[in-house]
């Protein structure tokens, strides 16, 4: 794999519990919406680079190699953890603003974007793309600063000692007990009239929506039914889930 030896040297690895994003499932998912939407010009191309549907089976690898030493920094390129209460204009100051000490994810997504334009035939940056797009738009991702991206908070999932980050990036989706193709698959069938909608959003508009969403996800009062909160959450869910996915694709279609 081509390496990214030169491009984030402003990264750091922070001392936080561990981060994974969508987990596994998650990421596969937004690859598989995105693998659906790319034009026949970028599906050939992101082919050629990573193998036949290698954006899904590639989607996890930079969650996986978090703590190996092929990408040390890596760690926080993961997230970008936001105060509550923000104002509009500072929100979106931070996409700009890059402040590293909360995370490197808007940060990176940039410099990997802006790389591909010349380095096109790059694996590892596709394939950290792939997995980035994601990743801002799962709303532990961009949550609290002071409770550590939801990683503080504590909760009960059936159970199970947990916290809410966790339950965001993996339990919610392994509830709803569908395969990688069959989400992927009722998500375009559930919400692909509002594609070009989406589509239609501004990088400003998307981080405004997610941020909502994790406003209105830390002030739900939980009462420790987890069927309850599956239930209450599963909209918002896979809205984001397919959010991820078209904005994966716009992103890809351009470049390619």
């Amino acid at each position: 794999m081509k390496k990214l030896y030169s491009l984030f040297l402003f990264a750091f690895v922070f001392s936080l519990p561990d981060l994974l994003a969508w987990g596994p499932q998650g990421h596969r998912i937004v690859a598989s919406v995105a693998y659906q939407y790319l034009t026949p010009r970028a599906r050939k191309h992101v082919d050629d680079i990573l193998g036949t549907r290698g954006i899904i089976y590639y989607s996890t690898w930079p969650d996986e190699i978090k703590n190996d030493t092929i990408y040390p920094t890596s760690y926080d390129w993961h997230f970008q953890n936001l105060s509550s209460g923000l104002s509009d204009s500072a929100l979106i100051a931070m996409l700009t603003d890059y402040p590293s000490h909360v995370g490197n994810l808007f940060r990176v997504t940039d410099s990997l974007t802006t790389l591909l334009t010349t380095d096109r035939t790059n694996h590892d940056a596709l394939v950290f793309l792939v997995h980035f797009v994601g990743d801002r738009c799962c709303p532990t991702h961009v949550a609290h600063e002071d409770d550590k991206g939801g990683n503080m908070v504590k909760m009960k999932w059936f159970g199970r000692n947990t916290n809410l980050h966790t339950v965001w990036d993996t339990y919610l989706i392994e509830y709803v007990g569908f395969s990688c193709s069959e989400y992927a698959t009722y998500l375009i069938d559930t919400y692909g009239h509002q594609r070009r909608q989406i589509e239609a959003l501004s990088r400003e508009d998307e981080l405004r929506h997610t941020y909502n969403v994790v406003s209105e996800i830390y002030d739900y009062q939980y009462d420790g039914n987890a069927y309850h909160y599956a239930y209450h959450w599963k909209n918002t869910l896979n809205y984001q889930l397919y959010l991820a996915g078209v904005k994966l694709a716009q992103v890809l279609n351009v470049l390619y």
